[in-house]
Order: structure tokens, then C-alpha cells, then sequence
């Protein structure tokens, strides 16, 4: 019987984590990880935060230890460029015309951040911030810069102003919202940020977009809509991200706002799945398809796709859940929160200590803990719960998130 090919399409962590329970679940078979990226596969959360500023070093950012791929007969390819799929014949096309016949293949090829077409935009001094080659170049230019923009209000955004400011530049941040992460977490919560970064020095200028990029060669500041003129010897691009859907669009896959993929994984084209950042996965609990851009996501959608690459059929259902670190406020945030009518906050957050609830028709939908720890999987399994619950109780510091689903129904 001829030994069966698994490809992986992006060694990122998805892809590691796909490939580590390929050979977990007793795969014997070839697995092939390719990656355009001269790196091993590394994890990004610390790209914006501890890495940038030189906290921690680069071996800290991979996924698995050198020597990890060889002991187990994973043949990582780097720097491999994959230019087309082929469906209809089980292959693969590389850069340098190499075709690779696959029997399961895995699309895990991320997401790319968005750029911004306005004039100027081509200056030197302008950075967007994805790959561990990124971060390096940010941070060998953020030794020598003195004021910082920062375009744009969401995560990236808001930890790389972080990051600037405890290196001790002056930063400014430029974002259309009334508040930063407005998007996610709604006017309260994304007051309650800006106040922390307020604190420690962060000029906003918020409700204006950026009309152009000023400078001759190098960029020397931003000007916006509303007429604003801010310096800047450094300016870092945080607009959001866009599933790289080139390769599957070109192969016929179903794509809409990322790869279509059902709930355990698998796309319109037989033997072929998508995970990650890419994927647009219908999700059991929410009756919806969702594309979740975070760490955890990635990691675990890899192994259930693995698995589902061996047959297994497991349905991935987790509950979105991502971190951040922001100075000293850390947080958690788990659920799925598109809309909601009120959000229920425990705690005073002038200390910083915090759980906050997104309720929709009395249920909880979302809910975040801010240096408030070892209580997510509660929060988490109070969403499931879909329960009413009566927001007097969420706010109550003496009932217990582990106890919050004992309570009585509203």
C-alpha cells in the first residue's frame, strides 16, 4: 500500500500543532509542513508585547524546540512558497514548479495585516507588524525613535502603543473610534483602556482616519481628515487583518471573509481542510460561521484538524477566547459578542481588578476577567449555560463566578 501524504500549507502554529497530533494520533505516514517563512514555526502574541521590547529572546517564540520536526519525521520545509493548488489531482505546486500529490492536505496559511492606500504610504519609517522579521525591524527602529503614531485603535494597536511607552517614547494613536477596541468591547470598556493608557501617557486622537503619510523620503508624521498634523519619526500600521485566501479562491474553494469550512474543518474541495486564521468555520454552539484571529484558536483548531485529517469527526466548538497584555492589566476574554444590550461590570475599574458580562436577553454572550485570575473556565462555562441570569448577581463580588450558574434563574 503506498505510504499516504499529509500536507500542511503554513507552518505557522497552527500548522505545528496540526502536524505535532498527526503524530500523536499514530499517523505513520509522511506529513510535509511547508512554510514561506525562513523560520520554524514561532507563535506571535509576543511580537507586540515582551519580544518587541527586548524582554524576551527569539527562542522563546517557537512552538517547538530545535530537533523537534526530525525526531518525529516531520519534513518542515521553510521558505517554501506554495503557488497553486490543484484539487482535481491531489497536489500541490511549489515556487520552483516542484508538484507534491497529497492525500489529506491542511490550509493554514493566516491572515496578512491590511495596508493602508493613502499618499505617502511607501515612505521609510512606516511599519506593520505580523511576523517575527517585523517585530525585529520595529524594535531596531524604535531605539532610535522619539515620537511614535500609531494608526489604529484595536489590539495590535493598543500593545505596541504599550510597548512604545514603557521604552519610554511619546506615542500617539489615530483611530476612527470614539474609543480604543470600541469594535470588540464597546464604549465602557474600551473608555476603561484608554484611561489606562492616558495614565501612563498615550495621546489619542480619535474619530479621524489618517488622509496621508508626510515626509520626503522619510516619514515625519501623519496628517488626517479632520485637518490634524501629528509628528512622528516612526509610525506603526494597526488596521486589521485579511485571511489569505489567494491559493483557494484560484483553486475554487468556497471563500467568504476566509476559507468556508464546516464544523470539523473541512472546505468545499474533498480531502482538503482550513484552520486558523483563514478559516471561516461554522460553529455548532453559535449557529454561525465564525473566523477567529487569536492565538488559542489557532493552536486548537490545528489538532482538531488533525485529527479530522485521520477521519476522527470531531466537531470544533471551543468558545473564542483570547489574552492581552497591557502594561500591567492583563485580561482574558472568552464568548462571542456581535451585539449585546448591556454590559454588567464587577469591580471598580479604577483599580484595575475587573470581570466585566456582555449580556443579550439576559444572558451572558461574552465576559472578560481584567487581573482577575483562574476564573475564564467558569466564565466560559456560563456562556454555555445560555441561563438568564439577573445582572444584580454579576455584579455581587460575594457570589462567586464558580457559583453564578447555582444562582436562581431570573
Amino acid at each position: 500500500m503506498r505510504e499516504q501524504t499529509f500536507v500542511i500549507v503554513g507552518a505557522s502554529l497552527c500548522g505545528a500543532k496540526a502536524a505535532e497530533t498527526l503524530r500523536e494520533e499514530g499517523f505513520d505516514g509522511r506529513v510535509l509542513l511547508l512554510g514561506a517563512e525562513a523560520e520554524r514555526p514561532y507563535e506571535r502574541p509576543a511580537l507586540s508585547k515582551d519580544y518587541l521590547r527586548g524582554e524576551s529572546d527569539r527562542e522563546k517564540l517557537y512552538v517547538h524546540p530545535p530537533g523537534f520536526y526530525e525526531e518525529r519525521e516531520i519534513e518542515l520545509r521553510t521558505g517554501a512558497t506554495v503557488e497553486a493548488l490543484d484539487p482535481a489531482r491531489a497536489e500541490v505546486m511549489l515556487a520552483r514548479g516542484e508538484r507534491i500529490r497529497y492525500d489529506r492536505l491542511l490550509l493554514a496559511t493566516g491572515a496578512e495585516p491590511r495596508r493602508l492606500a493613502v499618499p505617502g504610504a511607501e515612505l521609510d519609517g512606516i511599519h506593520y507588524l505580523r511576523t517575527v522579521e517585523d517585530s525585529d525591524a520595529l524594535r531596531e527602529r524604535l531605539a532610535g525613535a522619539e515620537r511614535v503614531v500609531i494608526v489604529g485603535a484595536g489590539w495590535i494597536g493598543c500593545e505596541v502603543a504599550a510597548s512604545a511607552r514603557q521604552l519610554g517614547r511619546e506615542v500617539t494613536v489615530v483611530a476612527p473610534e470614539r474609543q480604543p477596541l470600541q469594535a470588540v468591547l464597546g464604549a465602557e470598556l474600551g473608555a476603561f483602556y484608554r484611561a489606562v493608557h492616558e495614565e501612563l501617557g498615550v495621546r489619542f486622537e480619535l474619530g479621524d482616519v489618517v488622509e496621508a503619510f508626510e515626509g520626503s523620503d522619510r516619514v515625519s508624521g501623519v496628517r488626517t481628515r479632520g485637518g490634524s498634523r501629528i509628528a512622528g519619526d516612526l509610525v506603526v500600521v494597526g488596521v486589521g487583518a485579511a485571511p489569505r485566501v489567494g491559493l483557494a479562491e484560484a483553486a475554487h474553494l468556497v471563500v467568504a471573509n476566509g476559507i468556508v469550512v464546516d464544523e470539523r474543518l473541512h472546505t468545499s474541495a474533498p480531502g482538503v481542510l482550513a484552520a486558523g486564521d483563514v478559516a471561516s468555520a461554522f460553529h455548532p454552539f453559535f449557529g454561525r460561521r465564525l473566523r477567529v484571529e487569536h492565538w488559542a484558536n489557532a493552536r486548537e483548531q490545528g489538532a482538531v484538524a488533525a485529527r479530522n485529517m485521520l477521519g476522527a469527526g470531531v466537531s470544533y466548538d471551543r468558545i473564542p477566547y483570547f489574552f492581552s497584555d497591557q502594561y500591567d492589566v492583563g485580561m482574558e476574554y472568552a464568548g462571542y459578542a456581535p451585539e449585546w444590550d448591556e454590559v454588567v461590570v464587577r469591580g471598580d475599574p479604577a483599580s484595575r481588578e475587573l470581570i466585566a458580562f456582555w449580556l443579550h436577553d439576559g444572558r451572558v454572550v461574552a465576559a472578560m476577567n481584567v487581573n482577575v485570575w483562574d476564573v475564564n473556565e467558569e466564565l466560559q462555562e456560563l456562556i454555555r449555560s445560555r441561563r438568564p441570569i439577573d445582572a444584580a448577581r454579576l455584579r455581587d463580588p460575594e457570589v462567586p463566578p464558580d457559583r453564578l450558574l447555582s444562582a436562581p434563574a431570573r
